[in-house]
């Protein structure tokens, strides 16, 4: 049987681009879906272009998801893992300052609508393989610690992979939510870092996410809280 495929959103940096680095080295077959058509194709050809299939995709636009999604089945035929891991913040406080509605908005259709999506579409195919759902929330969809819209989108990404998980029951189907703390990657190009705290590697992130999917099938890792030594919250 032909190896198991795993799609990862926001695959071009940081979190996604090491966990398809190590999905490929633990022997799936990766779609790598983002947004940057030319750091896929840097990374496709960095990882096999046999073994990983870069698409573009706007994971705030159903049509392109949808496209995403029907070109994974084109190219490899199967979906048995998914990793909703697409999200950024600007930064944007509740008040004071400048009003940017528009980058609320782009911030809401990523972080919620865009999970949302990538699961709507993707769980009729891990249905049928018993497949793994997991998506990227954060600390701050826990711990309210920073004062921006952002958090409020991680909380509804907490509820969502709570939703999705009790609807799954029954399918054989497992829902993990990762929560990450400060992790090195451009997320934090317009935000501040504590400076209480160490710094998370994309890496650290990838190996938990490989944990929780080279469990036996009858163990859900259900959430992945993982913060550096020494950060509060």
């Amino acid at each position: 049987m032909q190896s198991k495929v795993f799609l990862i959103t926001g695959a071009s940096t940081g979190i996604g681009e090491a966990t398809a680095k190590r999905a490929i080295k633990a022997g799936f077959r990766v779609v790598l879906a983002a947004r940057s058509t030319d750091k896929l194709e840097l990374l496709q050809s960095e990882l096999g272009h046999q073994r990983a299939f870069a698409v573009t995709c706007d994971v705030a636009s159903w049509q392109s998801q949808q496209e995403m999604v029907e070109q994974t089945l084109k190219h490899f035929g199967r979906i048995d893992v998914v990793f909703a891991n697409a999200g950024f913040s600007k930064g944007s406080t509740f008040y004071g300052g400048e009003d940017k509605p528009e980058e609320w908005k782009e911030m809401v259709m990523v972080n919620v609508f865009g999970a949302a999506t990538t699961a709507r579409l993707t769980l009729p195919e891990l249905v049928k393989n018993s497949g793994h759902l997991l998506i990227t929330g954060s600390v701050v969809g826990r711990v309210t610690s920073i004062r921006n819209l952002y958090s409020a989108t991680k909380w509804a990404v907490t509820g969502m992979a709570q939703a999705i998980r009790n609807e799954m029951v029954g399918t054989g189907i497992r829902v993990t939510l990762v929560e990450p703390g400060i992790v090195d990657t451009p997320f934090w190009d317009n935000l501040q870092k504590p400076d209480s705290a160490k710094e998370l590697q994309p890496d650290d992130i990838a190996r938990a996410v490989m944990f929780a999917v080279g469990q036996p099938p009858h163990v859900d890792v259900n959430d992945i809280l993982i913060r550096p030594t020494g950060q509060l919250h």
